[in-house]
């Protein structure tokens, strides 16, 4: 199982167009020129909690823009002067290089690293072994190159309700005023998680199947909450491309564990995932690592993506 990714703006910031979205909010809305609470979020995830928790005492700017990849993100100098000034800025260590880089070097007061507001697993290699089988020797390095920590967080509803809380603590320390503001939306969107895990748990508890197959290894978290096993054909680097051995090695693991489809994702070339699910006879669908919202997602916010999310496992998996 796996890891990676993250981004973009919300049903609220959509209404204001997302034409008129810059990489760092509207010149009005900069970071630190409000007499709001000023939070710069690296990215979609960051950026919603931040709305969700502040409510309308804060003015949220987002460093990644709608559509970028994430991980890819360079920082421009308005971008790094905008962060500087926020009151906030809300980040996930060792996402984005860049965005660490320039929060080691800010002056910004307050800094929340959401990796530090829950536990972070290596989820290990992209692929599992069935009984008696054991990995080719060659490609021994290749795997112990996919371990690392996980950042994927978000996708999973209790790892990002822990998040949020602590994001809520971190407001009501940081802008005292409203804190009783803070603390309750804190947990109101808690209670919202907490419903979103129940509907995980419900749909994918009874499956012909536990395995699925994904671009890359963003559901790590996701698949070991919910009992599944990823299996990712670009391990945790979106834009890497698997080997010959590992698409014969899909192939085979299809057939052997009745996976019917491959899932592909929005920011991403589905050139890979879409030849593998040719060439094997599978299905293709939509698994979104949510690092972002755009025209193509399948909704409007974490939420409805996450129900859509959901839909296709059901169907994938063949949730009774």
């Amino acid at each position: 199982m796996n890891v990676r990714r993250r981004l973009i703006p919300t049903a609220a910031v959509t209404a204001l167009g997302l034409a008129a979205l810059s990489a760092c909010g509207s010149d009005n809305e900069a970071a630190g020129n409000t007499d709001k609470f000023d939070v710069v979020a690296s990215f979609y995830p960051m950026q919603f909690l931040a709305e969700q928790i502040g409510g309308d005492h804060v003015n949220v700017t987002t460093l990644t823009e709608p559509g970028q990849e994430p991980h890819d993100l360079e920082l421009s100098t308005k971008q790094t002067a905008d962060l500087g000034e926020a009151d906030a800025v809300l980040y996930l260590k060792t996402l984005q290089p860049a965005v660490d880089e320039a929060v080691s070097q800010s002056e910004v007061k307050n800094k929340v690293d959401a990796a530090t507001l829950t536990k972070l697993e290596d989820h290990g290699s992209t692929e599992h072994e069935h009984e008696g089988e054991e990995a080719p020797a060659e490609e021994e390095h290749s795997e112990e190159e996919e371990h690392a920590l996980d950042p994927h967080i978000w996708l999973d509803p209790v790892k990002y309700a822990e998040v949020a809380k602590g994001v809520g603590a971190a407001f009501e320390k940081a802008d005292p005023d409203h804190a009783d503001d803070y603390k309750k939306n804190t947990d109101a969107l808690v209670k919202k998680l907490d419903d979103l895990n129940t509907r995980f748990t419900d749909g994918l508890k009874t499956t012909d199947t536990k395995v699925f197959f994904t671009n890359h290894a963003a559901f790590g978290y996701l698949a070991e909450r919910y009992g599944l096993t990823q299996e990712a054909i670009s391990g945790l680097d979106p834009e890497s491309e698997p080997s010959p051995a590992r698409i014969k090695e899909l192939q085979t693991e299809a057939k052997a564990d009745g996976v019917t489809t491959v899932f592909y994702e929005t920011l991403v070339s589905d050139k890979t995932a879409k030849t593998l699910a040719k060439d094997a006879g599978l299905k293709t669908d939509v698994l979104d690592p949510l690092e972002g919202i755009t025209d193509k997602s399948k909704g409007d916010d974490y939420f409805q993506v996450m129900e859509s999310n959901l839909k296709s496992l059901e169907t994938a998996l063949g949730a009774k």
